[in-house]
């Protein structure tokens, strides 16, 4: 017998690591009440998808999963658009609305924000010079915060220009989550930057710092 909606959200939640799971509930912050999804447990999370998206509880997730990335998980599940290009594209935003309505899977119509601040510039952006690379997605952000590590605000200070109060700030809202404090001072930085948040930007800006050499790497394949 097939898998209720339910059996499937909770085996994809138990499937993630402890700081995957923190971070899945942290790209919902939008979309459902913070002060329940912080104390939310893995089914609990469920229960709350399928309360605040009836019938679309597994697009929403699906969506989530492309940005930690975890696209095994959504091959794995067949969740939906597990057969598209989407999943296989990792330059692609992992919003994209696979109705094609104009509302991503998140439930945001195209003329609100998303988890970002203001609409982003498109990938062809007159603003971006010849050569120096496509802006950084939220994605790419997520993927290069995972490898920051617990030295990131000294990097937000000496390598970004960033207020260490608007860091210290970002440690109150994000207690004992490393890679979610990272993630939010990378788009701080990208918010500053604009048109000019691209990947062999960071890379310049990172340079100074003693990174996992992965930093790097990572930024030279974006």
């Amino acid at each position: 017998m097939a898998a209720t909606e339910r059996e499937v959200l909770l085996g994809l939640q138990r499937a993630l690591s402890e700081e995957q799971f923190q971070t899945f509930k942290y790209l919902l912050e939008e979309q459902l009440p913070l002060s329940r999804l912080q104390a939310a447990s893995r089914p609990e999370l469920c229960s709350m998808l399928l309360q605040h998206f009836p019938g679309r509880a597994l697009h929403v997730a699906a969506a989530v999963l492309r940005r930690l990335p975890r696209h095994d998980l959504v091959l794995q599940y067949r969740l939906p658009g597990a057969d598209g290009a989407a999943a296989d594209d990792p330059g692609e935003d992992a919003t994209t609305d696979p109705s094609g309505c104009g509302e991503d899977p998140l439930g945001r119509g195209g003329g609100r924000r998303g988890l970002g601040r203001g609409p982003r510039p498109p990938l062809t952006s007159p603003w971006v010079p010849s050569g120096a690379g496509r802006l950084l997605s939220e994605r790419d952000l997520l993927r290069v915060a995972q490898l920051l590590g617990h030295e990131w605000q000294e990097v937000g200070v000496l390598c970004l220009g960033l207020q260490r109060c608007r860091l210290e700030q970002i440690r109150e809202n994000n207690p004992h989550r490393a890679a979610l404090c990272s993630f939010e001072m990378l788009r701080e930085w990208r918010r500053r930057e604009g048109a000019a948040a691209t990947a062999p930007r960071l890379s310049d800006c990172l340079r100074p710092a003693q990174l996992d050499p992965e930093v790097f790497a990572l930024l030279q394949q974006l």
